[in-house]
């Protein structure tokens, strides 16, 4: 069965990149505008879920957070993939429930290495 990724993200064109990136090593995408779009998309069918930190509505952080108490959805892998790279956001993100951290700019080959890495 294919693995599904969600891709959240308020700038399309990082959207489409991390979404072409997943798409070219054999994974299906899901994109979402961002933390309130990828909640009203995630419907049972997502096996990861890959967000940016800064978006309007609401934030990586909030997602993570509403994410982490829907009960089939507490142990899904959700990596930030964000300009921030301070270490109390990482921690913030963290505690949330992140399980990963990419900084951007970040390199294909790197977004795959922690996709395969996390979903087995």
């Amino acid at each position: 069965m294919t693995k599904r990724i969600m891709t959240v993200d308020d700038s399309v064109s990082v959207r489409q990149m991390v979404s072409f990136t997943l798409k070219n090593a054999g994974y299906e995408t899901v994109e979402a505008s961002d933390g309130q779009d990828a909640l009203s998309k995630l419907n049972g069918g997502v096996h990861m879920i890959v967000t940016d930190l800064n978006m309007p509505n609401l934030d990586g952080i909030g997602l993570i957070r509403e994410v982490r108490s829907k009960t089939e959805y507490k142990f899904i892998p959700i990596i930030m993939l964000t300009t921030e790279s301070q270490d109390s956001k990482k921690q913030e993100g963290k505690s949330a429930g992140a399980t990963g951290w990419i900084v951007k700019p970040f390199k294909p080959d790197q977004l795959l290495a922690v996709v395969k890495k996390v979903l087995g």
